[in-house]
């Protein structure tokens, strides 16, 4: 059981952008344009794809802030956030080893 887990858990963060996604994130809400401006060899299309998955499966809220213009921003959820030990983790092994 454990094992299903893991590799579900693997194959969320594994799929081509999410991981970058989450880890860009990581510090502050972000706008879509922004989060663009980090990953720009992420296409929008991807990039909306990618959003929309990571909010089904709660990792990602996207906050409608109803001013003129409209403002839209993208977060980590608690859940989101839970990932941020692990991603540190990750970064300290690809600077040491990539």
């Amino acid at each position: 059981m454990v094992l299903i887990k893991i590799q579900k858990a693997f194959e969320i963060l594994g799929k081509k952008w999410s991981g970058l996604v989450l880890y860009t994130l990581l510090e502050d809400p972000m706008r879509f344009t922004d989060i663009r401006r980090n990953i720009p060899e992420l296409s929008d299309r991807v990039l909306a794809e990618r959003l929309k998955e990571l909010e089904r499966l709660q990792l990602v809220k996207r906050n409608v802030y109803t001013r003129i213009p409209v403002k839209v921003e993208y977060e980590l959820t608690k859940k989101g956030k839970e990932l941020e030990k692990s991603m540190r983790e990750i970064e300290i092994w690809a600077e040491d080893n990539l």
